[in-house]
């Protein structure tokens, strides 16, 4: 399977500038579980920002029905 990092970069929602894992998908997963995150594409806007990427940040997200 080919990456299809080019046409995943336009839907990307990180904000952090320097992240080399842009629209590859399947590194930027595996980079964040391993720190118990998810990816910010995951999270609405204005929580992607708070850079808190947490299974917990996320799991508060849902109960408040903002994911």
């Amino acid at each position: 399977m080919d990456c299809k990092q080019a046409k995943n970069r336009k839907n990307c929602n990180c904000t952090y500038e320097p992240c080399s894992r842009k629209g590859a998908c399947c590194d930027c997963l595996a980079y964040h579980l391993g720190s118990r995150e998810l990816p910010a594409c995951f999270f609405p806007a204005d929580a992607e920002r708070s850079y808190d990427r947490s299974f917990e940040h996320f799991a508060r997200l849902v109960a408040q029905k903002r994911v």
